[in-house]
C-alpha cells in the first residue's frame, strides 16, 4: 500500500497546469509569486516566468512549499516568459515599424 502524502509532492523539474472554463486555473511547480493584481499575475515556476492575465484575478489558494496556485477570475492569456522569446518579438516588431 502506497502512502497518499508521498505521491501528491512536487518533483523539481516538474509542473502542470489544468484551466477550467476559463475560470479556474490551477498550477504545480510554482516557486514563487513575483506579483499579482486583479488583470495580471507573475509567478515564478520550475520551467520558467509564467505569466497570467485577465480580470478580476484572485488567488483562491497559495501553498508555495508545495508548489501549488489555484487562480480563479476570468482567465484570457497564459504565457511562459524567457528572454529568447522576449527578443524575438522585439525584433518583430522593430522589423514591422520599418518596412
Amino acid at each position: 500500500m502506497t502512502d497518499k502524502k508521498s505521491e501528491n509532492k512536487t518533483i523539481q523539474g516538474a509542473s502542470s497546469l489544468s484551466l477550467e472554463n476559463r475560470k479556474n486555473l490551477s498550477i504545480t511547480g510554482v516557486n514563487e509569486v513575483i506579483n499579482f493584481d486583479e488583470e495580471k499575475i507573475s509567478l515564478k515556476t520550475d520551467l520558467g516566468p509564467l505569466l497570467i492575465k485577465g480580470s478580476e484575478l484572485k488567488m483562491n489558494k497559495l501553498d508555495v512549499q508545495n508548489g501549488e496556485v489555484i487562480i480563479g477570475g476570468f482567465i484570457s492569456n497564459i504565457d511562459y516568459l524567457n528572454k529568447k522569446n522576449k527578443r524575438k518579438r522585439n525584433i518583430n516588431l522593430l522589423s514591422k515599424i520599418f518596412k
